[in-house]
C-alpha cells in the first residue's frame, strides 16, 4: 500500500489510488549504504548537480519525479528551490521524509508518493518551472510518450526538464563483461525489449535502454532538447565499486577527466547515464 506524505494541507494532497508494493521498495533500506554513499555514487551524482545547479534557480518551484530517498531534492532546497518531490515506493518516500523532517530546508521541500505514470494528477497544483528525474527512473517506464506529454502540461513555457537515465550503450560495462566472458550482460542495453532486473529475490523490474535521438523524439512535440552530456565514460558503473576502493589514485584520475569527456561528442554516448536537458516549447 502506497502513503502520502507533504507539508500541504490535507484537501490539497493528492492521494494515487492504492497500488501494490513498489518494485525498489525492497531496496530502500540499502540504496544510501550501496549508491548515494558510495564513491562512485557520489562522483556521478555530483555531475548531475552541477547541470540542476546551472539549470533550476532560487525562488523556482521545481516536480521531481522518481525522487528515491530525497537527496537531489534537499539540495535543491539547500538553494532555495521549491521542490515536489513524488516516487512511486512507499519505503523510498519515507525514508526521504525522515530526511526532510531532519533539515532546516523542510519547508521547502513536499514529499509526496506518486508513481511518475501518474503526475497528471499533479496538474492542479501547476505549472512548474521545471522537471528533475535523476538515475534511472525513467528506464523503468514503458510508455514514455505519456509522461513526455504529462511533463508538457506541467511545465511554464521555457520552463526546464532534466533527465538522467541509463545510456544505450556503456564502454565499461561492455569490456568489464566481456572480460568475464559473459556476452549476454556486456550488450544487454542494445535488447530492443528491455532487461528484467532482479532487485531482490521475487522482486524484478523491466529495464528500458533508450538512445538519446529516441528521447530527442519523444519529447520533441513538447519540448526541445537543448544539451545532453554522458556520466560514467571512465568512470565505471555503481556495481564496480570495489574498483574504485581498490585504486583511490586512479579513480580520482577518473572523476577529474569524466566531465571532459562526458561533454565530447563520440565519447559521451559511451557513457553510464547520459544528462540531458531539455526547454518547453514556447508555442
Amino acid at each position: 500500500m502506497n502513503y502520502v506524505y507533504g507539508n500541504r494541507s490535507q484537501e490539497s494532497v493528492v492521494e494515487p489510488a492504492i497500488t501494490p508494493e513498489a518494485p525498489f521498495d525492497v531496496v530502500s533500506r540499502t540504496y544510501d549504504s550501496t549508491f548515494s554513499a558510495s564513491e562512485i555514487g557520489r562522483a556521478q551524482r555530483r555531475s548531475v548537480w552541477e547541470a540542476m545547479d546551472r539549470t533550476f534557480q532560487k525562488g523556482q518551484r521545481i516536480l521531481e519525479i522518481n525522487c528515491g530517498t530525497g537527496i537531489d531534492a534537499l539540495h535543491l532546497a539547500g538553494r532555495g528551490v521549491e521542490v515536489v518531490a513524488c516516487d512511486s515506493a512507499s519505503g523510498m518516500i519515507a525514508v526521504a521524509q525522515q530526511r526532510v523532517d531532519a533539515s532546516s530546508n523542510r519547508s521547502l521541500v513536499d514529499v509526496r508518493c506518486l508513481a511518475t505514470e501518474q503526475i497528471a494528477m499533479l496538474e492542479q497544483d501547476g505549472p512548474y518551472d521545471g522537471v528533475l528525474s535523476n538515475f534511472s527512473g525513467l528506464n523503468c517506464v514503458p510508455d514514455l510518450k505519456s509522461v513526455a506529454r504529462d511533463m508538457a502540461c506541467l511545465v511554464k513555457p521555457g520552463g526546464k526538464v532534466i533527465v538522467c537515465l541509463f545510456g544505450r550503450f556503456c564502454l565499461w560495462e561492455a569490456v568489464w563483461y566481456l572480460a568475464h566472458a559473459n556476452v549476454r550482460k556486456a550488450f544487454r542495453r542494445l535488447r530492443r525489449k528491455g532487461v528484467e532486473a532482479t532487485l531482490n529475490p521475487g522482486s524484478t523490474v523491466m529495464v528500458h535502454y533508450v538512445s538519446v535521438g529516441t528521447l530527442k523524439r519523444i519529447f520533441s512535440p513538447y519540448f526541445h532538447l537543448e544539451n545532453w552530456k554522458g556520466i560514467g565514460v571512465v568512470v565505471p558503473p555503481s556495481y564496480l565499486e570495489s574498483l574504485a576502493i581498490r585504486f583511490p589514485r586512479l579513480f580520482r584520475f577518473a572523476v577529474n577527466i569524466d566531465p571532459q569527456l562526458g561533454a565530447c561528442p563520440g565519447f559521451r554516448a559511451l557513457a553510464d547515464h547520459v544528462v540531458l536537458t531539455f526547454e518547453r516549447s514556447r508555442s
